[in-house]
Protein backbone atom coordinates (compact mmCIF):
# COMPACT_ATOMS: atom_id res chain seq x y z
CA UNK A 1 0.00 0.00 0.00
CA UNK A 2 1.43 3.27 -0.83
CA UNK A 3 2.29 6.88 0.44
CA UNK A 4 0.73 8.15 2.73
CA UNK A 5 -1.34 11.52 3.73
CA UNK A 6 -2.43 11.12 1.48
CA UNK A 7 -0.58 12.12 -0.21
CA UNK A 8 1.85 13.58 1.80
CA UNK A 9 4.11 10.94 0.55
CA UNK A 10 3.04 11.89 -2.31
CA UNK A 11 5.67 13.99 -1.99
CA UNK A 12 8.10 10.87 -2.69
CA UNK A 13 6.90 11.11 -6.31
CA UNK A 14 7.62 14.75 -6.14
CA UNK A 15 11.51 13.55 -6.32
CA UNK A 16 11.08 14.26 -10.26
CA UNK A 17 10.13 17.74 -9.76
CA UNK A 18 13.35 18.34 -7.67
CA UNK A 19 15.57 19.63 -10.18
CA UNK A 20 12.73 21.55 -11.67
CA UNK A 21 12.12 23.09 -8.97
CA UNK A 22 15.44 24.03 -7.07
CA UNK A 23 15.18 27.72 -8.15
CA UNK A 24 12.02 28.40 -6.28
CA UNK A 25 13.24 27.36 -3.11
CA UNK A 26 12.03 30.28 -1.11
CA UNK A 27 8.20 30.24 -2.45
CA UNK A 28 5.71 27.21 -1.75
CA UNK A 29 7.08 25.04 -4.23
CA UNK A 30 10.21 25.10 -3.27
CA UNK A 31 9.34 23.47 0.38
CA UNK A 32 7.61 20.82 -1.81
CA UNK A 33 11.56 20.44 -3.39
CA UNK A 34 12.95 20.14 0.19
CA UNK A 35 10.23 17.77 1.66
CA UNK A 36 10.95 15.24 -0.95
CA UNK A 37 14.43 15.83 -0.37
CA UNK A 38 13.82 15.14 3.19
CA UNK A 39 12.47 11.78 2.55
CA UNK A 40 14.80 10.84 0.38
CA UNK A 41 17.75 11.45 3.01
CA UNK A 42 15.31 9.45 5.19
CA UNK A 43 15.21 12.39 7.46
CA UNK A 44 12.49 13.14 9.51
CA UNK A 45 13.51 15.97 11.26
CA UNK A 46 13.90 17.98 8.26
CA UNK A 47 10.50 16.50 6.75
CA UNK A 48 8.88 17.85 9.56
CA UNK A 49 10.39 21.49 8.82
CA UNK A 50 8.21 21.59 5.92
CA UNK A 51 5.14 19.39 6.25
CA UNK A 52 2.90 19.61 9.39
CA UNK A 53 2.06 15.95 9.74
CA UNK A 54 -0.51 15.74 12.67
CA UNK A 55 -2.31 18.24 10.47
CA UNK A 56 -2.35 16.60 6.89
CA UNK A 57 -2.79 13.84 8.73
CA UNK A 58 -6.05 15.07 11.52
CA UNK A 59 -7.69 16.48 8.24
CA UNK A 60 -6.81 13.55 5.70
CA UNK A 61 -8.82 11.41 8.73
CA UNK A 62 -11.60 13.79 8.78
CA UNK A 63 -11.93 13.63 5.09
CA UNK A 64 -11.74 9.77 4.63
CA UNK A 65 -14.50 9.74 7.92
CA UNK A 66 -16.87 11.42 5.54
CA UNK A 67 -16.25 8.99 2.66
CA UNK A 68 -17.63 5.31 4.00
CA UNK A 69 -19.39 4.59 0.86
CA UNK A 70 -16.43 5.59 -1.16
CA UNK A 71 -13.92 3.62 0.79
CA UNK A 72 -16.03 0.28 0.72
CA UNK A 73 -15.99 0.24 -3.04
CA UNK A 74 -12.21 0.71 -2.63
CA UNK A 75 -10.34 -1.23 0.05
CA UNK A 76 -11.88 -4.45 1.94
CA UNK A 77 -12.96 -3.47 5.67
CA UNK A 78 -13.68 0.02 4.49
CA UNK A 79 -17.71 -0.32 5.56
CA UNK A 80 -16.37 -0.74 9.06
CA UNK A 81 -16.21 3.09 8.87
CA UNK A 82 -20.44 2.75 8.53
CA UNK A 83 -21.99 4.31 11.20
CA UNK A 84 -19.33 6.59 12.71
CA UNK A 85 -17.21 3.98 13.75
CA UNK A 86 -14.20 5.57 11.87
CA UNK A 87 -14.98 9.04 14.15
CA UNK A 88 -14.86 7.49 17.38
CA UNK A 89 -11.65 6.18 16.49
CA UNK A 90 -10.05 9.23 15.41
CA UNK A 91 -7.40 10.27 17.71
CA UNK A 92 -6.12 6.61 17.48
CA UNK A 93 -5.83 7.07 13.66
CA UNK A 94 -4.61 10.18 13.00
CA UNK A 95 -1.69 9.07 15.49
CA UNK A 96 -1.45 5.84 13.39
CA UNK A 97 -1.11 7.97 10.50
CA UNK A 98 1.75 9.68 11.66
CA UNK A 99 3.42 6.86 12.01
CA UNK A 100 2.93 5.66 8.75
CA UNK A 101 4.61 8.66 7.80
CA UNK A 102 7.19 8.63 9.99
CA UNK A 103 7.97 4.89 9.14
CA UNK A 104 7.89 5.68 5.46
CA UNK A 105 10.32 8.66 5.38
CA UNK A 106 12.74 6.54 7.59
CA UNK A 107 13.06 3.75 5.76
CA UNK A 108 11.54 4.05 2.48
CA UNK A 109 9.70 1.50 2.93
CA UNK A 110 6.09 0.71 1.74
CA UNK A 111 5.56 -2.23 3.41
CA UNK A 112 6.70 -0.40 6.44
CA UNK A 113 4.89 2.08 6.23
CA UNK A 114 1.57 0.24 6.03
CA UNK A 115 2.79 -2.00 8.85
CA UNK A 116 2.56 0.86 11.06
CA UNK A 117 -1.42 1.09 9.94
CA UNK A 118 -4.19 0.22 13.01
CA UNK A 119 -5.17 -3.23 11.87
CA UNK A 120 -6.46 -4.04 15.70
CA UNK A 121 -8.43 -1.22 15.30
CA UNK A 122 -10.22 -0.88 11.87
CA UNK A 123 -8.73 -2.38 8.57
CA UNK A 124 -8.32 1.01 6.76
CA UNK A 125 -4.53 2.16 6.31
CA UNK A 126 -4.26 5.41 4.58
CA UNK A 127 -1.14 4.74 2.69
CA UNK A 128 -3.05 2.23 1.29
CA UNK A 129 -5.82 5.15 0.69
CA UNK A 130 -3.48 7.31 -0.99
CA UNK A 131 -1.48 4.42 -3.55
CA UNK A 132 -5.35 4.40 -4.79
CA UNK A 133 -4.84 7.79 -6.30
CA UNK A 134 -0.64 7.99 -6.55
CA UNK A 135 0.40 4.58 -7.80
CA UNK A 136 3.93 3.36 -7.57
CA UNK A 137 3.59 3.95 -11.85
CA UNK A 138 2.49 7.38 -11.23
CA UNK A 139 4.42 10.02 -12.61
CA UNK A 140 5.23 13.63 -11.08
CA UNK A 141 3.89 15.27 -14.23
CA UNK A 142 4.58 19.58 -13.05
CA UNK A 143 2.52 22.21 -11.30
CA UNK A 144 -0.55 23.14 -12.49
CA UNK A 145 -1.07 26.26 -10.76
CA UNK A 146 0.63 27.95 -7.41
CA UNK A 147 -2.36 30.51 -5.62
CA UNK A 148 -0.95 32.54 -3.13
CA UNK A 149 -3.12 34.54 -0.29
CA UNK A 150 -2.08 36.20 2.53
CA UNK A 151 0.49 33.64 4.50
CA UNK A 152 -1.69 30.55 2.93
CA UNK A 153 -0.57 29.17 -0.73
CA UNK A 154 -2.37 26.23 -2.49
CA UNK A 155 -0.45 24.53 -4.86
CA UNK A 156 -2.03 21.85 -7.39
CA UNK A 157 0.37 19.32 -7.99
CA UNK A 158 -0.43 17.22 -11.51
CA UNK A 159 0.41 13.38 -10.99
CA UNK A 160 -0.50 10.77 -13.95
CA UNK A 161 -2.60 7.30 -12.94
CA UNK A 162 -1.83 4.65 -15.69
CA UNK A 163 -4.46 2.60 -14.37
CA UNK A 164 -7.40 4.86 -15.61
CA UNK A 165 -5.06 6.38 -18.53
CA UNK A 166 -5.75 10.13 -16.87
CA UNK A 167 -3.95 12.72 -14.71
CA UNK A 168 -5.04 14.25 -11.42
CA UNK A 169 -4.58 17.14 -9.22
CA UNK A 170 -3.79 17.15 -6.50
CA UNK A 171 -4.35 20.51 -4.32
CA UNK A 172 -2.03 20.74 -1.44
CA UNK A 173 -2.33 24.08 1.08
CA UNK A 174 0.81 25.88 2.23
CA UNK A 175 1.13 28.34 5.10
CA UNK A 176 3.52 30.57 5.48
CA UNK A 177 6.33 29.47 8.65
CA UNK A 178 8.72 33.12 8.49
CA UNK A 179 10.96 32.22 6.38
CA UNK A 180 9.71 28.78 4.48
CA UNK A 181 6.77 27.17 3.93
CA UNK A 182 5.03 24.47 5.59
CA UNK A 183 2.39 22.16 3.97
CA UNK A 184 -0.49 21.61 6.05
CA UNK A 185 -3.49 19.84 4.41
CA UNK A 186 -4.33 17.85 1.27
CA UNK A 187 -7.31 20.04 0.24
CA UNK A 188 -9.29 17.57 -2.30
CA UNK A 189 -8.62 14.39 -0.81
CA UNK A 190 -12.13 13.68 -0.58
CA UNK A 191 -12.88 15.01 -4.14
CA UNK A 192 -9.69 12.35 -5.61
CA UNK A 193 -11.36 9.05 -3.59
CA UNK A 194 -14.36 9.87 -4.98
CA UNK A 195 -12.93 10.23 -8.70
CA UNK A 196 -11.21 7.00 -8.03
CA UNK A 197 -13.93 5.11 -6.81
CA UNK A 198 -16.29 6.22 -10.15
CA UNK A 199 -12.75 5.55 -12.31
CA UNK A 200 -12.52 2.14 -10.80
CA UNK A 201 -16.13 1.32 -11.22
CA UNK A 202 -16.05 2.11 -14.91
CA UNK A 203 -12.86 0.11 -15.62
CA UNK A 204 -14.65 -2.51 -13.37
CA UNK A 205 -17.80 -2.75 -15.97
CA UNK A 206 -15.27 -2.25 -19.19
Amino acid sequence: MKKLLLFVLLLAVLGGGYFYYRNLKNGPSGALVSAAAAVQAHDMTAFEKYVDVSSVTGHLVDDVTQQSATLTSLMPGGGLVMGGAMRLLKPALAKAAHNEVQRYVETGSLEAAAAAAPKRLVNISLTGLASKVVSPDSEFKGVKYTREEGDNAFVGLEVSQPRYDTTMIVEVKMRRQGDHWRMTQITNSAELLRGVARLEKKRLLN
